[in-house]
């Protein structure tokens, strides 16, 4: 309010400053007397100060007449200039308004529409960085992959849209299948930006798809470093790389630094089963089965597992039914409500030929739970304790037709594996196996019937003559009739059949 009343006294005292000019001029006698070539002109004071203005004003139209005549000619020359910046304001103005219209065509879907004016904008505003990412993400939207694919490497060529290109034909090459190029990509872009999240799990994916295992262990350190994994699940992870490395250097013969590798995996996270396992093994090998003992009591007090038993059934391969027994009772106090541990018991105590105890051990498993595995050793149970054929085959018929219990699955496509694997042979993800019970139930399983012989041992002359109708075949008498295996294995459990 204050500033408008200024203004206002501002303007009103130069309007009467301006009527006492211009009265003062009216009244002052005198004049201006011009004489030009034999012309004289007598001015009053005021027609003076009119005709003073009008001639500045003439001079400055003059000059700025003379600025565009030379603006004119200088810009016939080539020369930048007012004019020249004119229309490149115009040229600018056109291109960003088809870059804005690109943009908001890739938002919407429009593919080919967002192709189209990139070009146009590339065209006025010659800024290759901002027009071939429009390029190469709408001819990827439209499906022109040749297109894209010569965009992103153009932006190959510029330093700051150089890891946009190379991300652009990674994703590409992956969606082709063409992993050795995509593995080599990934590294580039990795060195270019290394905390990029989905770089760094992209690299870590195809290198454990392609086995290099060290490789995989630099870029899960380096996620860790940048904050883009926990450290429990690094160490985690870790371990599944460091028993993957293990593996593949005792396939090459190398057992020492199988052990290592395989020990190291088992310091890194006790409870995973392979590498308790394959460290378990190593030790038994050096000579030295308490350390195997250690591993295998410290990663079944975590998860009891049938493999953990197969190592601990292998420390004394030669022992009787009776001493593996005794020996066993250290894991059986661990967890004794356990499943697991429970159907090991019971298969321990069969294999002694005690077979009240081994009902005991199984309790209502075979009828709450039931699986193959816990209806073949009811099976067994019965067949030791002199039940009839029929009885026997009758659970039998039951462990065929029965979910075949916890397997190795994946957690992210379900696939099921017969054997650990730190990669998903289906989805190809990395540390997504789990010990546990199936969706569907069907599977093949490294347990339970393949046992069925050595648990039980041939049945009866009428049953081996006995054929299964086409409405319900029970393929159990041919499983049956396959003779117990001679040797140690005789005494053993069915967890060393496991293994």
């Amino acid at each position: 309010m204050l500033w408008s009343i200024v203004k206002v006294a501002v303007f009103i005292a130069l309007v009467g400053a301006i009527a006492f000019g211009a009265s003062y001029l009216l009244e002052l006698e005198g004049g201006v007397r011009i004489v030009l070539a034999g012309i004289e002109i007598n001015l009053t004071p005021i027609k003076a100060v009119i005709a003073l203005g009008l001639l500045v004003l003439v001079i400055w139209l003059l000059m700025r007449l003379a600025g565009m005549l030379v603006a004119v000619l200088r810009f016939v020359n080539g020369d930048e200039t007012a004019l020249s910046r004119y229309f490149d304001r115009n040229r600018q103005e056109k291109g960003y308004r088809a870059l804005g219209e690109g943009v908001l065509a890739l938002a919407s879907g429009e593919g080919a529409r967002a192709v189209a004016y990139a070009e146009k904008a590339e065209k006025y505003l010659h800024k290759p960085a901002l027009t071939d990412l429009i390029t190469a993400q709408g001819a990827e939207m439209a499906g022109d992959k040749a297109r894209a694919e010569a965009a992103f490497k153009r932006l190959l060529k510029n330093e700051k849209t150089r890891f946009v290109g190379i991300r652009g034909i990674l994703r590409q090459k992956l969606e082709a299948g063409d992993t050795e190029a995509a593995l080599k990509l990934a590294k580039s872009a990795f060195a270019l930006k290394p905390r990029q999240v989905d770089i760094q799990d992209t690299l870590l994916q195809l290198q454990a798809d392609k086995g290099d295992w060290k490789g995989a262990r630099a870029t899960l350190g380096a996620k860790l470093k940048y904050g883009a994994l926990p450290r429990d699940v690094h160490k985690r992870r870790d371990a599944v790389l460091a028993l993957s490395e293990a593996r593949d250097v005792l396939d090459e013969g190398k057992t020492i630094e199988a052990r290592e590798a395989a020990i190291e995996a088992n310091r890194l996270s006790p409870d995973l089963v392979p590498a308790a396992v394959l460290a378990a093994q190593g030790y038994i090998e050096a000579g030295k089965p308490r350390a195997a003992m250690r591993i295998i009591t410290k990663a079944w007090l975590m998860r009891p597992h049938p493999d953990l038993a197969a190592a601990f059934a292998a420390i004394a391969p030669d022992e009787t039914p009776k001493e593996r027994l005794k020996r066993f009772a250290k894991l059986l106090k661990v967890h004794p409500d356990n499943r697991e541990t429970r159907l090991l018991e019971a298969e321990l105590n069969l294999a002694a030929e005690d077979f009240p105890a081994a009902r005991r051990a199984l309790g209502d498993l075979a009828e709450v739970e039931p699986d193959a595995r816990a209806l073949t050793i009811m099976a067994a149970i019965e067949r030791g304790e002199g039940a009839s054929d029929a009885v026997v085959k009758g659970w039998l018929a039951r462990a065929l037709g029965a979910p075949r219990g916890p397997q190795w699955c994946c957690d992210n496509c379900q696939h099921i594996h017969a054997q650990w694997r730190p990669v998903c042979e289906k989805c190809h993800s990395f540390d997504t196996l789990s010990w546990r019970a199936p969706a569907d139930g069907v599977v093949s399983t490294p347990t339970g019937l393949e046992m069925l012989p050595l648990l039980i041992g041939p049945v009866d002359e009428p049953a081996q003559e006995a054929t299964p109708s086409e409405e319900e075949p029970i393929p159990d008498a041919e499983i049956v009739e396959d003779p117990a295996p001679a040797g140690p294995e005789e005494t053993g459990h069915g967890t060393e059949r496991r293994a």
